[in-house]
């Protein structure tokens, strides 16, 4: 039986190895992560990953952040673990390491989240964040829908997780087990919070040679003021992470904050330059500071996280077009333009420059 990891131990594994950056990754031509892991226009979509994560590894970066659709893993089982292995081994040969997210509370409400729980071809709304008119990006009334809500569905999904685990448990390819992305997010609050208990209880049985986290994302300038459910998430991590998208102070103040942990820090999602989270600032702090990241989204496409998450129009500009002078003109996420060509050549250049310096610290 595993436990949590002694601050020793996780800043050994933590300084043995280069520093951590970069992306959040699926495809740009994936309109969800149905399309990405699903048997139905998975070879065309596998060049394109093909492709953009040699771009990633031009780019510096050395792993990626991934999420396993467990609606695929259910419906098309042997498939989707053989097209998983696929992609781990993709990103392997081009030097990047995963990581790999279980559990997510940004759910949809149940009436559009039984709309996209189908194969085939994959529905888009252009224009919005996230490829959907209504998402977890928007603002709605009401909790987003989970199948974590029942025991049965609670158990099937921990099927899921338990398998992962064991198959990658041993193996250096998986740098990191993200046991649950934004929990009581989408208006959840604490509604997840008995899986996430069992997620880790299950995890530390199996004992995994990588690392266990959950990235605080609500209260990160005081983590006195966190919901039960990511303080124990924080509490049970090997590794602290978080989620920012506001400014440079705003990260300075939250990593002071979470480095009286006493463990190393990871950003698992930043970047939204419109307002104010650009590459220009946070990346350069990341570095400085030695503290791994994954900035949101890497080749712009289908899913749409250039565009601004819908409640950001919903709730601020819509009332307020000047609110804390916001700059709606920038792509919000995603480093490159589907030609491949970069958003903003300085942009690629500096995280070039960075990559390279800790390459050579290393």
């Amino acid at each position: 039986m595993g436990e949590q990891w002694s601050k020793e131990r996780a800043w050994a594994w933590y300084t043995a190895r280069p520093w951590i950056r970069g992306c959040n990754f699926m495809s740009s031509d994936c309109a969800n992560r149905i399309d990405q892991w699903q048997a139905y226009g998975f070879e065309e979509r596998f060049e394109t990953a093909k492709r953009e994560l040699a771009l990633a590894a031009e780019t510096g970066f050395n792993s990626i952040r991934i999420i396993p659709e467990f609606f695929v893993w259910e419906q098309e089982h042997d498939g989707f673990m053989e097209r998983f292995e696929r992609y781990i081994a993709l990103a392997h040969e081009n030097g990047i390491s995963c990581m790999i997210v279980l559990g997510n509370d940004c759910m949809p409400p149940k009436e559009e989240f039984d709309k996209r729980m189908h194969l085939g071809e994959q529905h888009v709304d252009w224009g919005f964040h996230g490829g959907r008119r209504v998402s977890q990006h928007g603002t709605f009334g009401g909790a987003g829908y989970s199948v974590l809500d029942t025991r049965e569905g609670a158990d099937r999904f921990c099927a899921f997780a338990r398998e992962l685990v064991e198959r990658y448990k041993n193996d250096e390819r998986v740098l990191m087990w993200d046991v649950f992305n934004e929990p009581g997010n989408s208006n959840r609050k604490s509604l997840s919070l008995p899986v996430l208990e069992r997620l880790f209880a299950l995890i530390r049985g199996i004992d995994p040679i990588q690392p266990l986290t959950v990235g605080v994302w609500s209260e990160t300038k005081h983590p006195e003021r966190l919901p039960e459910i990511e303080r124990f998430g924080l509490e049970h991590s090997d590794i602290v992470s978080f989620h920012c998208y506001s400014s440079y102070a705003d990260n300075v103040e939250i990593l002071h904050r979470l480095k009286a942990y006493g463990r190393p820090i990871v950003n698992t999602e930043w970047l939204a330059r419109c307002i104010g989270n650009t590459v220009e600032e946070i990346f350069p702090l990341f570095f400085a500071m030695g503290v791994g990241c994954y900035n949101w989204g890497f080749v712009a496409g289908k899913y749409q996280t250039y565009e601004p998450w819908e409640g950001l129009w919903q709730d601020n500009y819509a009332k307020d077009p000047a609110h804390n002078g916001w700059d709606f003109d920038k792509w919000f996420h995603d480093l490159y333009r589907p030609s491949l060509h970069p958003y903003n050549p300085n942009e690629i250049a500096l995280i070039k420059r960075f990559c390279t310096l800790a390459d050579e610290k290393h």
